[in-house]
């Protein structure tokens, strides 16, 4: 019932509001059945825009970090996004794709909509990367198609680590559903499902016109902050700070 007051009453209206998302391509969603949106992953405020368009219900896996935070806070905000119709997932260890892909045939098993960032983080440069082969695991387990998705201007609109977005267009599309039944059965083909998650970032790509980097997010800014952490010691050690008498 939350998810209802917020999608109509409180967070929906806001959004439309502040973003005034321009939407096209909606009639690709489908009315009834399950299926899987794949979209790109610009910003935080990507979870709570896209389900405020949808006239169906969307359930999208989020980070294990939302729902884990310290304190009254912390609860507060992980009442926020269970209500707002999000389920944590643990993105580390051996175990983590496992348990997402599970949580994912859930949903799909239930007739409903799955959202789903096949990046597996948020973008911090606004470039679209190499998506993960989980959403082609669970396209083939469950039989769905895949709509792909594109949020474009929400990187702008609120990039990483700013809390009060800035007033900028949005505009969100939808692709042409991808059927990917001549691949049932397959779904332990590494090459096949490389193949697949491939298909749907060049759908994703299409739409949102982002340039693409064939590398992992994930490890592209990890190695960023590396080289930028590299780079402050080299600095501290060639111009050390004196002491001050």
């Amino acid at each position: 019932m939350f998810y209802y007051v917020l999608k109509y009453v409180l967070l929906g209206p806001l959004l439309r509001l502040v973003f005034r998302p321009r939407i096209e391509g909606l009639e690709h969603v489908p009315a009834t059945g399950a299926a899987i949106v794949a979209g790109n992953h610009l910003s935080f405020s990507d979870h709570f825009l896209m389900p405020a368009i949808l006239k169906r219900r969307i359930t999208f896996l989020a980070k294990k970090e939302y729902f884990t935070g310290p304190g009254i806070r912390g609860r507060l905000t992980a009442a926020f996004f269970r209500s707002a119709g999000q389920i944590p997932v643990d993105r580390t260890g051996k175990e983590a794709g496992q348990a997402a892909i599970r949580e994912g045939l859930g949903v799909l098993s239930k007739d409903q909509l799955l959202g789903i960032y096949p990046e597996g983080t948020r973008s911090h440069d606004g470039r679209l990367y190499k998506g993960k082969v989980g959403v082609a695991v669970m396209a083939l387990k469950a039989g769905v198609p895949v709509i792909p998705c594109a949020m474009i201007g929400t990187f702008e609109a609120q990039p990483p680590g700013k809390v009060i977005p800035n007033i900028h267009p949005v505009k969100i599309r939808f692709g042409k559903p991808l059927d990917f039944s001549r691949y049932e059965g397959m779904e332990k083909e590494k090459a096949i499902l490389r193949a697949i998650t491939d298909e749907i970032m060049y759908a994703i790509l299409s739409l949102s016109e982002q340039e693409y980097v064939d590398q992992y997010a994930a490890v592209v800014k990890a190695e960023e902050e590396a080289a930028a952490k590299a780079a402050k010691a080299e600095k501290e050690r060639r111009f050390p700070r004196l002491p001050i008498s």
